[in-house]
């Protein structure tokens, strides 16, 4: 899972151009619901502003307003939780965190619920797989933004008029807890041996969570069928439930450790930072499978309800310079400025020299992602028959 930094830096700057290709595909719209204020949704989208700091308009804004509320954000995920202490730190807000362990589709519900709300079950400001980002805005449930550095996230990894813009990406991979298994799978055909029984878990419900979507998707890539036939996925995830080898579970850190889910597919990042933490107690190994090998970009959008919105908007700011996008490379994330801050040399080489290879990884359009949602979260329980907890 190592290679050389020169080679490194050149996959992830090639790999970096694909996901501003793939991203390109137009989602189908879905129908538009309740309208947000008039006062959120401007027909054209703001300008980008100078950067927020410590003093800033923004930043005083923000300080009035007192808090901001995040959800679905676990502090092992992309190193979250070295974003959220910064953030604090640096500009002396609370941070009121619902649900770290909500998957993509509870934080849109957890908006459309909260739309006449300003308590602090409201997000401000959410974190959603790519698919999520053109429904939310179709549904109203974004408003407009665009950070000072606006120009340097990739054209086709956000929405031209601000609703949303992609933040991170990372690639899916095996976590395998070795003190429980022996031999460690090196791709998506050897989970289905016996050997593997009542051990392979997903870390998210396919029907709601982006993760566990994806992994389905794949799973589709390396068994027959491809970026426009997610159906394999399935079929794939009936077999290793039908063999026994699918353990119904949301895997989580704590699973991991006690043998319950001791293969557990997720992203990179959050595997690489459970092995971390883990320091050997139990030793983890995370391989990134030989085929299928899939990328996943995520996208942040500020609530159009959002009950604190100079907060959201100075949470964008600092998420998107050039601190908060190398916190997130700290926790194994490749940020979507990545090219950017690497043509100008603002990422340490010690943290090049962590990141694992993804060579080969594919990225799905808009149109194929949600294409692969849809068939993927309508016909789970029908072909699989696993309820998912």
């Amino acid at each position: 899972m190592r290679i050389d930094s020169r080679t490194r830096l050149i996959g992830l700057v090639g790999t970096l151009a694909i996901v501003a290709a793939a991203c390109s595909g137009a989602a189908t719209p879905a129908p538009a619901t309740d309208a947000p204020p008039a006062s959120v949704a401007p027909t054209d989208a703001p300008p980008a502003l100078a950067p927020a700091d410590v003093g800033s308009d923004l930043h005083k804004a923000a300080q009035a307003e007192g808090t901001l509320t995040t959800i679905a954000l676990p502090h092992d995920w992309c190193n979250y939780g070295g974003v959220i202490d910064a953030f604090k730190a640096k500009y002396g807000i609370e941070i009121n965190e619902l649900d770290p362990n909500a998957g993509s589709g509870d934080e849109i519900e957890a908006i459309k619920a909260n739309q006449n709300s300003t308590g602090p079950s409201a997000p401000d400001v959410v974190d959603v797989g790519l698919a999520f980002g053109p429904s939310g805005k179709a549904e109203n449930l974004f408003q407009p933004y665009k950070v000072a550095t606006w120009d340097t996230i990739p054209g086709d990894a956000k929405d031209a008029d601000g609703y949303w813009w992609g933040d991170y990406y990372g690639v899916l991979s095996f976590e395998v807890n070795t003190a429980v298994v022996k031999n460690v799978p090196k791709d998506w055909s050897d989970l289905l041996k016996p050997e593997y029984k009542n051990m392979v878990a997903l870390a998210g419900d396919p029907r709601s969570s982006n993760q566990a979507i994806q992994t389905v998707y794949a799973a589709a890539l390396a068994n027959g069928g491809s970026l426009d036939d997610a159906q394999a996925g399935l079929d794939f995830f009936k077999q290793l439930n039908l063999a026994g080898n699918f353990v119904p579970v949301i895997a989580k850190p704590g699973t991991i450790a006690s043998g319950e889910t001791p293969i557990t597919i997720r992203w990179t990042y959050n595997a690489l930072a459970n092995r971390d933490a883990s320091a050997g107690n139990p030793p983890i190994e995370v391989v990134v499978p030989t085929s299928g090998r899939f990328a996943g970009v995520y996208v942040q959008g500020i609530s159009a309800y959002a009950p604190h919105p100079s907060a959201a908007k100075l949470w964008q700011e600092f998420l998107y310079s050039d601190e908060g996008q190398n916190i997130w490379l700290e926790g194994y994330c490749h940020p979507i400025r990545y090219e950017d801050l690497t043509a100008n040399d603002k990422v340490p080489a010690e943290q090049l020299a962590k990141l694992p290879d993804v060579t080969g990884a594919v990225f799905p359009s808009l149109d194929q992602l949600n294409a692969a949602k849809t068939l993927i979260t309508e016909n789970w329980d029908a072909v699989v028959g696993a309820d998912v907890k």
